[in-house]
């Protein structure tokens, strides 16, 4: 199955983690989205969402990913229950592509929220490795974050972030 990713999952390390085997397929683009980062996280700081607006010319950048959609569990895990999992329409190498993607439900949503600074790093981290436009990677550079005052997971996020994942695999995913 092909996974649009648009926040943290973009860092193929974070996303990596959270399945058996993915493989990367490129830049894709989402119309009559924008980004936002009000999702309120397990940690109680702002998560990317994208929100629906109706106007094709607002578009949000991701990854596209091949994943083995029997083997979601941790994904969704991780996700938690503030997302729903939705298929959608998504440009990718000049082809449309059916893609799952995660959209933030409303009543998880508080635009007073704002991210830590190592999430805002992986979601610029992937942004870069996968070529996202410069202007759209200057965009997520800028956006406002908050120091994480838990140095434990300041540090396990930054291990995550180093890392070079063994389970990105060249080809197709195997589907169960």
């Amino acid at each position: 199955m092909y996974y649009f990713a648009y926040g943290s999952n973009m860092c193929t390390a974070r996303l990596a983690r959270r399945v058996p085997h993915v493989r990367p397929v490129g830049h894709a683009t989402l119309a009559a989205h924008r980004l936002a980062w009000h999702l309120i996280g397990a940690d109680d700081s702002g998560k990317c969402n994208i929100v629906y607006t109706g106007h094709d010319a607002d578009i949000v950048h991701g990854v596209v990913f091949e994943l083995d959609a029997a083997r979601l569990e941790a994904l969704h895990a991780a996700e938690g229950p503030a997302y729903d999992f939705l298929e959608l329409a998504v440009q990718c190498g000049g082809q449309t592509l059916t893609a799952a993607v995660y959209r933030g439900r409303p009543d998880w949503l508080d635009d007073t929220r704002v991210p830590f600074d190592w999430y805002r790093d992986f979601v610029v981290a992937g942004a870069r490795a996968h070529g996202l436009p410069h202007a759209w990677v200057a965009t997520l550079e800028a956006v406002t974050t908050q120091a994480d005052a838990d140095a434990r997971r300041v540090a396990d996020n930054a291990e995550i972030l180093a890392e070079t994942p063994a389970n990105v695999i060249e080809g197709s995913v195997g589907h169960a």
